[in-house]
């Protein structure tokens, strides 16, 4: 869910002279005529010959999801080397979320720049008529593209009656879960005190927690130990109270605020009687004093000076917000109070869903606008990039500078290069590895058909990479993997839908569903932090209230939105 999260906060307005539509006067294009909008189905025409060279060209590319503009590092030399293309990349002034003005700009002006990755906003750039539909480009120039997506091509269609593809998804194609966060984590401190018994339902979990309080009160500096802290004075309450409750209670995949049963009936998820009896829970440990009093007024950074100081002994959270802890507490030398991830659920009867597979995560992708003059040359570089040598060079490196190849044609690192990739904040933007996000991408885990793994996250990696207290969990538990303490993937039915969150939604339906979550939020802490007996009244009172304001009409508009994506076998 971090993609979409972070897309919650804020973005500041980029300058006009930022959003450029297409290359310069000088820039090398083949003559192409009218491509087709949402607005125009005109077929895309274009002079096949002049756009197969490699000669200099340059293409406008607005990235929604970073800061790193420059285009001067190994990799983007070695691509505009390889394809004649060279990107000129431009973010939100910001830098810290979905680019609504930016897009809004852009959309005034009518005019755009030739590629752009624009996070949720895309809805507001395909109501404008300003992608163009990439099913013909596709057909006709993306032999790389149809082997990346494969039997999940389908899913990049728009929807809503349109069978047009105008993003290519960012996510990783054939990601595997070889380490997770879990739904819930805990110190490693407290699992070797515990002799490596993992609490894996809530009662244990409160157990774990209460007795490593009675015996730890306080920090070796004479700090109070915090039994559980969350950060949910702004958005990330999505993150360390929303998404949790629908992960442990309902053991739910992430469908971010809903429920799907397996009808393909769709419900808003903080009104299930899981989560009630979660919810309750959590204003029991808040009134005993074992969730932070502190947990819904603290600010983020405040939460994470929390949690670094090593005084907090379990959290709910999701990896990517919580790993900057993690690297404060093995910085100051405390790798014991680092996390566990746990396969947390309600009850005994439950089975975590963290490893579920949800399939290629759609929504959320580059496209090509009605503003670029050479659809085709574009579409020909984004189909280099899903080129084996491609995501090689945009995985790996550049051989023989980031990575070798060994005697069995296996590409590897040396120690000293995975050491900076690790300790170098700046690593991805000085070398260009990973460093345009929105780019189509296999995820970790997967592999060439020759074997080649087509990132450096492998199963060999991740675990060459554990630590001492890892190292010595895997030992004690008998298993090779953290993730294999974990429920597997083959345990669970494989889903004819990609995760909800991931879907480019209507305006409407997206209104709905801001209503609820603005409704459900302060309700929620209010449910929490209430006395235990205000309990059934404030939970009574919150669900009569989304009621109200149509959750019954967002319920069945979000299943009939659903039915639009079910992919049938």
């Amino acid at each position: 869910m971090k993609k979409r999260i972070l897309s919650c906060i804020l973005a500041g307005i980029m300058a006009v002279s930022m959003i450029a539509g297409c290359g310069s006067e000088d820039t090398a294009t083949s003559e192409t005529g009218t491509v087709s909008t949402p607005a125009s189905s005109t077929e895309v025409k274009a002079d096949t010959e002049s756009s197969n060279d490699n000669s200099p060209v340059t293409f406008t590319y607005y990235n929604a999801d970073g800061k790193n503009a420059s285009w001067d590092n190994p990799v983007a030399k070695a691509i505009t080397e390889a394809t004649g293309v060279t990107l000129e990349v431009s973010y939100p002034v910001s830098s810290q979320g979905e680019p609504k003005e930016d897009v809004a700009l852009m959309i005034a002006s009518d005019e755009y720049p030739d590629m752009i990755y624009a996070k949720g906003s895309a809805t507001d750039l395909y109501a404008a008529g300003a992608y163009i539909d990439m099913t013909d480009l596709i057909e006709q120039y993306g032999p790389n593209i149809k082997k990346m997506y494969g039997d999940e091509l389908e899913k990049l269609k728009w929807g809503e009656g349109d069978d047009g593809i105008y993003q290519l998804s960012y996510a990783g194609v054939g990601e595997k879960d070889l380490t997770t966060d879990g739904t819930a984590q805990i110190q490693w401190a407290v699992i070797k005190e515990n002799n490596y018994e993992y609490p894996t339902t809530l009662d244990e979990f409160e157990k774990t927690i209460k007795d490593y309080l009675a015996k730890h009160p306080k920090t070796a500096d004479g700090q109070d130990m915090i039994g559980i802290t969350m950060s949910a004075s702004d958005w990330h309450w999505m993150i360390t109270l929303g998404n949790p409750a629908g992960f442990i209670a309902d053991a739910a995949p992430d469908n971010g605020q809903w429920l799907i049963d397996d009808k393909y009936n769709v419900t808003y998820k903080h009104v299930s009687e899981d989560e009630k009896t979660y919810f309750k829970w959590l204003n029991r440990m808040y009134n005993e004093g074992i969730l932070d009093p502190n947990f819904a007024t603290q600010t983020d950074d405040d939460y994470i000076a929390k949690v670094s100081s090593g005084r907090v002994v379990a959290i709910t959270d999701a990896d990517w917000h919580y790993n900057q802890c993690n690297r404060a507490l093995i910085q100051d030398g405390k790798l014991e109070n680092t996390f566990c991830g746990l396969p947390l659920v309600l009850r005994e009867d439950q089975k975590c869903s963290s490893l579920l597979y949800q399939g290629l995560k759609v929504g959320w992708g580059v496209g090509i606008t009605k503003s670029c003059k050479d659809p085709v040359r574009a579409i020909k570089f984004l189909d280099w990039i899903c080129s084996d040598e491609g995501q090689m060079l945009y995985n790996w490196g550049v051989e023989g500078v980031h990575y070798f190849i060994d005697d069995n044609g296996q590409p590897y690192r040396t120690d000293e290069e995975v050491k900076k990739s690790q300790s170098d904040p700046d690593y991805s933007k000085n070398t260009g590895m990973g460093n345009y996000v929105g780019f189509p991408i296999y995820g970790a885990g997967s592999y060439s058909a020759e074997g080649i793994p087509y990132t450096p996250t492998t199963k060999e990696s991740v675990i060459k990479d554990y630590n001492e207290e890892e190292i010595a969990a895997c030992k004690a538990w008998g298993v090779e993997m953290l993730t294999d303490i974990f429920p597997q993937p083959s345990e669970f039915p494989l889903l004819p839908y990609s995760a909800l969150w991931a879907y480019q939604k209507p305006q409407e339906l997206a209104n709905m569903e801001n209503i609820l979550n603005e409704i459900a939020w302060p309700a929620l802490v209010k449910i929490v932090t209430g006395p235990e007996s205000d309990f059934e009244a404030n939970w009574n009172a919150m669900v009569d209230d989304l009621y109200a304001n149509g959750l019954e009409d967002a319920n069945k508009a979000m299943t009939e939105f659903l039915a639009g994506k079910i992919i049938e076998k």
